[in-house]
């Protein structure tokens, strides 16, 4: 369960500039990322399992019960599976 509480998510709120990569109201996964932070950076993970740099400021976290974390956790982790699969 603690892994669950780590995990961060973030809603777009500014795509300008990005409307093909972000979605606007969107919430995304957040990778921990200390250098990124620091550059006022943060890393967020598309719906293609991929992670990319952004301005933080496109963002506002996002604060879920630990039930919510994990069941988007487990989403997350299957639909990387199948991603990964390729085509059948």
């Amino acid at each position: 369960m603690a892994r669950a509480s780590r995990t961060r998510f973030a809603v777009c709120i500014d795509n300008s500039g990005y409307p093909a990569s972000l979605e606007l109201h969107k919430i995304y996964r957040v990778l921990p990322d200390k250098q990124a932070e620091e550059d006022g950076d943060i890393r967020i993970v598309d719906e293609s399992g991929e992670d990319y740099l952004f301005e933080a400021d496109r963002f506002l976290p996002v604060h879920l019960s630990p039930k919510t974390v994990r069941v988007l956790n487990r989403s997350f982790a299957r639909f990387v599976a199948v991603s990964n699969r390729g085509p059948g």
